[in-house]
């Protein structure tokens, strides 16, 4: 497995997905195809190498024109970076995303601006993003289906990681496009791992939103982060709960015992268990930026 390499989705019928190789890194980030009567994608990746995803397309048999659909899950660059470039590519293609987070596509500069300050030198491996053209994005609801002629997708509201997430239900297939609401699978370790980043990252909000996926009750899970999820979705669901519990109670103890949340984030940034995965620089950054989420959180709580 590497980057830019496209693999069927095995419990799905007409679903691919494509390593995009984001920050230089393999089987981190996902972006799905689905080749419906109105062909889709779901997420763009980082808009670095936003070429993959159009060679991604091409292997599936689906030129740019005939693209009809571009699912944003959330506007973090990381999954919407490449909307803009995409967009360009593929002229008759709509834009669907969250109300929330629709002005950021069609101006993304103040995304821009709490991406550099919530990244901070992994912004090295990120490309301004271009924005949207207002009249081909499409704003979603809570419940608002897209429809794809062959199969149908039902946008949920999944604001825990942030306020303009959603996630993507496929019925056809009883799939869901999880975005980052539950968590980052990892399929080299066999385990799911938190996801955390500042600002908006709300632990009650988050069990809440794994909680809503459960009840959807879908046969397979199909990550931004990365690939599609082991077969006990409930299972994995359950276990990414614990994990973000226990994730809050390690940093908030981490801080504690260390005296300081610089001595903490150092002590966890080094600690990860995912460097053999992703590199050490990867794994580091990650794990720095997940802390501050955490801390964030904290004095948010506090100060409630």
């Amino acid at each position: 497995m590497a980057p830019g390499d496209v693999f069927d989705v095995e419990q799905c019928s007409d679903i691919s997905y494509v390593d995009t190789g984001m920050y230089d890194t393999g089987e981190y980030g996902s972006v799905y195809v689905v080749d419906a009567d109105r062909p889709a994608i779901v997420d763009t990746g980082i808009g670095t190498n936003y070429e993959r995803v159009l060679a991604a397309l091409d292997d599936c048999g689906i030129a740019p024109a005939d693209l009809e659909a571009i699912l944003v899950t959330h506007v973090h660059l990381d999954h919407a970076g490449g909307a803009g470039f995409i967009a360009e590519e593929c002229p008759n293609a709509d834009v669907y995303v969250h109300e929330i987070g629709a002005p950021h596509l069609a101006d993304p500069s103040r995304l821009v601006e709490g991406t550099k300050e919530a990244v901070g030198d992994q912004w090295q491996y990120y490309v301004e993003p271009e924005p949207v053209p207002e009249e081909r994005i499409v704003e979603l609801e809570d419940g608002d289906t897209v429809d794809l002629g062959s199969r149908e997708l039902t946008a949920h509201h999944a604001p825990g990681h942030a306020p303009h997430q959603v996630v993507f239900e496929d019925h056809a297939d009883d799939a869901v496009f999880t975005a980052d609401a539950a968590g980052i699978w990892i399929p080299s370790q066999d385990r799911v791992r938190e996801t955390s980043p500042p600002p908006n990252f709300d632990l009650e909000q988050c069990v809440t939103d794994a909680e809503l996926i459960r009840r959807l009750d879908p046969d397979v899970l199909l990550y931004a982060h990365f690939g599609p999820g082991p077969d006990d979705t409930d299972a994995v669901l359950r276990q990414y709960e614990q994990v973000l519990r226990e994730w809050v109670e390690t940093v908030e103890r981490e801080v504690v015992e260390r005296g300081s949340e610089e001595a903490a984030i150092d002590h966890l940034a080094g600690t990860n268990e995912v460097w053999q995965v992703w590199g050490d620089h990867k794994a580091r950054a990650e794990t720095t930026m997940n802390v501050h989420g955490v801390l964030h959180y904290l004095k948010t709580r506090e100060a409630h």
